[in-house]
C-alpha cells in the first residue's frame, strides 16, 4: 500500500505562523482604533463640524471665559467657563451618555476639560483640534452674544502703527491659558531688557485681541513676529529658546 508521507518545513511553518500573528495583530488595531474613535479624540475643524451635524443628541460646549464667548461662539453652544468656580458643578449637570463636543480659542483649555469629563465617566467627548482659531482660518462663522461683541482689541489699523517705529518690534501672540506661551515669557522679557536700546516688545493678548487674530489668520499660539519700521522681517510659531531666538532674528 502506497501512503502519502508529509515533510516537515521548518520554514514554512514560521512563515505560517508569522502571518496569521500579523493577521490577528491588523485586526486588534483596527479594533482598538475603532474603540478610540467610538470615545471621540481631537478632531480637525471639518470632522468635528460633520459630526456635530450628523449628531442628534450632540451637547456643544465652549469651556472659554464669558466675554470670550459672548465676542464669538460656535451656533448653539453653551458656555461653560473650564476656570470657573462653577465648572465641576456645571459639567456634573450634563448627559454623561451623550457625546459631548467641547472647544476653546486653540485647544488647551478644551483639552483640560475633556480630560475631566473623561474621568468623570462620560463615554463621548471630541476637542475641536486648534480651536476657534482654526474654525475661524476654515472660513467657518460664530455667532455672538450681542449685536456688539463686547471685545475686539485692536484693529489691523491700530496695530500697524504700534510697530512702525525707528526700533526693531518683537510682538508676542500669546495667552495666559498657553503653557509655551508662559514658558516663553520670562526669555522674552529678558532678551527685551538687554536689547532694551533697540527692541521694544509689544504683548498682544489673543484672548484680548480676537479681531487682530482673525484678520491675520493665526491658527494657533505662541506666534512671535519682529517688525522694523512696519515692515515684518522675521516670524516664528511656537516654542523657541533664547539662542535661536536670537539667531533667528539676528538681534
Amino acid at each position: 500500500m502506497c501512503m502519502n508521507k508529509y515533510v516537515f518545513n521548518p520554514l514554512l511553518f514560521v512563515a505560517v505562523l508569522f502571518i496569521s500573528i500579523s493577521a490577528a495583530s491588523c485586526q486588534n488595531t483596527k479594533q482598538k482604533d475603532s474603540t478610540i474613535a467610538a470615545k471621540g479624540g481631537k478632531v480637525a475643524v471639518e470632522e468635528f463640524e460633520k459630526l456635530l451635524t450628523q449628531t442628534t443628541d450632540a451637547q456643544l460646549i465652549d469651556v472659554r471665559t464669558p466675554d470670550e464667548y459672548t465676542g464669538g461662539h460656535i451656533a448653539n453652544a453653551v458656555n461653560i467657563n473650564v476656570n470657573g468656580d462653577d465648572f465641576e458643578q456645571a459639567v456634573g449637570a450634563l448627559d454623561k451618555t451623550k457625546p459631548v463636543f467641547v472647544y476653546c480659542l486653540a485647544g488647551s483649555r478644551s483639552e483640560s476639560a475633556a480630560d475631566y469629563m473623561r474621568a468623570q465617566g462620560f463615554a463621548t467627548v471630541y476637542e475641536l483640534k486648534g480651536g476657534v482659531l482654526k474654525w475661524q482660518a476654515a472660513g467657518k462663522n460664530l455667532e455672538t452674544g450681542s449685536a456688539t461683541p463686547k471685545k475686539q482689541g485692536m484693529t489691523q489699523e491700530e496695530f500697524l502703527k504700534k510697530v512702525t517705529t525707528e526700533n526693531y518690534v518683537l510682538v508676542d501672540y500669546h495667552a495666559t491659558w498657553c503653557k509655551p506661551c508662559i514658558q516663553m515669557a520670562p526669555m522674552l522679557d529678558k532678551v527685551a531688557a538687554d536689547k532694551k536700546d533697540k527692541l521694544t516688545l509689544l504683548k498682544v493678548d489673543a484672548d484680548e485681541n480676537p479681531l487682530l487674530m482673525q484678520q491675520k489668520g493665526f491658527s494657533e499660539i505662541p506666534v512671535l513676529e519682529l517688525y522694523h519700521k512696519g515692515k515684518l522681517v522675521w516670524s516664528h510659531k511656537g516654542l523657541i529658546d533664547e539662542a535661536a531666538l536670537l539667531s533667528g532674528t539676528k538681534l
